[in-house]
């Protein structure tokens, strides 16, 4: 056999094989991202690729396991979607408190998906920060149909291979906690801590920035400008309250920063405001970005969005005004 005649035949083996692994995946409820840090957030996508009896699927249910915490569904358009919430097994941490109940039970029902078509079901949730690394939660599924129903909960016994059950649950690896995202980076005689953010809601127009920032080399430097990964542009901001009356100000010339000394970019005061952020931030995610100093040059940062009720992220009291009504 000729060596090109060679290379086509496995090229095709090849083929078959993704083809056929492709296909299994679609075969059953699965997870698009089967792998998620504790202590962290997790956007859960559940693919639905195929009905019963080549019949449309009208109603899926999702059952939430130990350790996946502040659950919130996201509404499909032809959909009614319900949820029940119980007891956690425990209290679990949860930013600057502790969680005892919440969602453990989504359903979608009312739909229509042919069985020649493909959907998602999502939700947002939270691995709490005890949930050990290496650890496989399930997440059973109940697909029902105008005819029959697929019940996609089989959980591997011990040293089993989920490849071998029938009917596995959807699952998620747990990956050890990362460090924490906002932990102080330094350049230049320059260092930056607590870098954040905070969640917007859709259709957002704008989103602050907030860090600190220490100068402890012997020359003063300035802040020149920002930047983040989901915004098209980043301005440096100061907001004052003089009478009862808030005003804002953009800072063109930077922020300077003397010698030995610390600044805190905050709500309700100095920040930086992200103009038209792509998306919304969702609470938990880190963002990339990069400040630029006159002295210190380019500096890689990474911003974590922080919830609403975050306590160094909430407005002062009173406050009010400001870009379109939200305070930053």
């Amino acid at each position: 056999m000729f060596p090109i005649q060679s290379l086509i035949r496995n090229l095709c083996a090849v083929s078959a094989l993704l083809l056929a692994s492709h296909t299994a995946v679609l075969a059953h409820a699965s997870l698009e991202q089967d792998k998620a840090s504790a202590n962290g957030a997790y956007k859960a996508v559940i693919k639905i690729g195929h009905g019963c009896e080549q019949t449309a699927t009208t109603r899926l249910t999702v059952t939430i396991p130990d350790g996946v915490i502040a659950v919130k569904p996201m509404p499909k358009a032809g959909w009614t979607l319900s949820t029940q919430t119980r007891a956690y097994a425990k209290p679990y941490d949860y930013y600057h408190g502790k969680l005892t109940e919440g969602v453990r039970e989504i359903t979608w029902s009312g739909g229509n998906l042919p069985d020649a078509y493909y959907d998602e079901f999502t939700f947002m949730a939270f691995i709490a920060k005890d949930v050990p690394a290496d650890t496989r939660l399930f997440f059973p599924v109940v697909q029902s149909c105008e005819k029959g129903r697929h019940d996609w909960v089989d959980i591997p016994a011990a040293n089993q291979n989920p490849h071998d059950l029938k009917s596995p649950a959807p699952s998620l690896l747990v990956l050890a906690a990362q460090g924490p995202a906002n932990q102080s980076v330094k350049a230049g005689g320059m260092a930056i801590s607590a870098a954040r953010s905070r969640v917007t809601p859709a259709g957002a127009p704008v989103a602050g920035g907030y860090l600190t920032i220490t100068n402890s080399g012997q020359q003063a430097d300035r802040l020149l400008s920002a930047s983040i990964e989901i915004a098209d542009q980043t301005e440096i901001h100061d907001m004052s309250t003089k009478d009862g009356v808030m005003s804002m100000r953009t800072l063109p010339d930077g922020l300077p920063i003397k010698p030995g000394e610390t600044v805190e970019l905050k709500p309700g005061s100095l920040h930086l405001m992200f103009l038209k952020p792509k998306r919304p931030l969702v609470e938990g995610e880190v963002l990339k970005g990069q400040l630029v100093f006159e002295k210190a040059g380019t500096v890689s940062v990474e911003f974590k969005v922080e919830g609403m009720g975050s306590s160094r992220s909430a407005p002062p009291a009173g406050a009010s005004g400001g870009h379109a009504g939200h305070v930053h």
